[in-house]
């Protein structure tokens, strides 16, 4: 996963309008260890996004069994 798969260059971003996505995010909750939080921070640092777009890309790719 790098930027050029995620960011949408050239498009201004908007309030309520999504722009890597067809719908816009919420606000949700998750409980994590310490050690999970940092490795999230570092392995999205690593890929240039954000957690949420981690999290966004990895629930997207779920297979739904």
């Amino acid at each position: 996963m790098s930027t050029e798969n995620t960011k949408k260059i050239g498009k201004k971003r908007k309030r309520n309008e999504p722009i890597l996505h067809d719908e816009l995010k919420t606000s949700r909750h998750l409980f994590l260890t310490p050690t999970a939080w940092e490795k999230l921070k570092a392995y999205a640092k690593k890929q240039e996004v954000s957690i949420s777009e981690l999290v966004e890309t990895w629930a997207r790719n779920i297979e739904a069994q």
